[in-house]
């Protein structure tokens, strides 16, 4: 599995196990929850995404009693996220949905996250969302500070527009190192609004959230789309899906999909993607398909 660099010390698996619905599965288990990562260690997958809020704040502890006692934390890399205050869990006496990007709700996500996952280190945090409240210089000390502290390996955004990184990072010295954003056939915007540009120019990997549009892909709606994928996979020997992630795969900006599911039979099938080849006209017939009409 090929890696992606973030920092001189740091890199994460280019595929990457989304945990956004482990909480919504009906087998919760410990052994449930342990045979979803080794499945993906056996295929080179061994990065881990995360969130406080998934699962109504419960996904995180889900994963840290599936690592108790077992060694698998040193196997793999842990993404998780802060900043959404939703009425739930925790926060369920909150009167109303919000963003927080205070110093004081930083340096308390990241001690909730390191007690529910039990362990003494994240290897990457993102701020989830772009809060319009943001005190940028108060929200990038914080950053900088869980950094230092040895909490948190590396920090980056999740959802930004590049006026809201170039905010976040100017009032920064740890440098951002990813933004997880959108990104699949469907959701293509990204590719010309200036989202994958910028990253590019800065030579920083996206990672993808929702490489399969929701499963909207797979609709009746999309079923011109569904058919080409169908074609193009009967020709390399793996299914629609691995061809719609491998259309990711194939941009040079070293996109990172975050491919989330519950189901083991499809969690042992990740990998397939990283075997599609996909040429320039082939990723361009994809695109069109999805477009509805050709390119100007």
């Amino acid at each position: 599995m090929e890696r992606i660099n973030l920092t001189s010390d740091l890199n994460l698996s280019r595929l990457v196990y989304g945990m956004w619905r482990i909480g919504d599965d009906a087998d919760t288990s410990v052994s449930h929850v342990q045979a979803k990562i080794e499945s993906c260690l056996s295929q080179g997958i061994t990065t881990m995404d995360q969130a406080d809020i998934y699962g109504g704040y419960e996904a995180e502890e889900i994963m840290g009693k599936a690592m108790r006692g077992t060694g698998l934390r040193d196997q793999i890399e842990i993404v998780t996220k802060c900043d959404i205050v939703a009425p739930a869990g925790r926060y369920a006496e909150a009167r109303v949905k919000y963003y927080d990007t205070s110093r004081a709700h930083i340096i308390a996500s990241v001690e909730h996250s390191l007690r529910l996952m039990e362990t003494d280190r994240i290897d990457v945090l993102l701020i989830h969302r772009p809060d319009p409240f943001m005190d940028a210089a108060e929200t990038g000390a914080a950053l900088d500070e869980v950094v230092a502290s040895g909490k948190v390996r590396a920090v980056g955004v999740s959802n930004f527009k590049l006026h809201d990184w170039t905010l976040l990072q100017s009032n920064m010295s740890t440098p951002l190192v990813t933004n997880q954003i959108e990104l699949s056939l469907l959701a293509n915007s990204g590719f010309t609004s200036g989202d994958v540009a910028y990253l590019q120019e800065r030579k920083i990997a996206p990672m993808a959230w929702s490489p399969l549009a929701g499963g909207s892909l797979f609709s009746q709606e999309n079923s011109a789309l569904l058919d080409a994928l169908k074609v193009i996979g009967a020709a390399q020997g793996v299914d629609e899906t691995a061809v719609a992630v491998a259309w990711l795969l194939a941009h040079p900006a070293k996109i990172m999909p975050v491919m989330g599911t519950n189901s083991l039979a499809r969690i042992a099938k990740i990998s397939d993607a990283a075997k599609v080849e996909m040429d320039r006209q082939t990723w361009f017939e994809l695109y069109t398909t999805a477009l509805g009409n050709e390119v100007p």
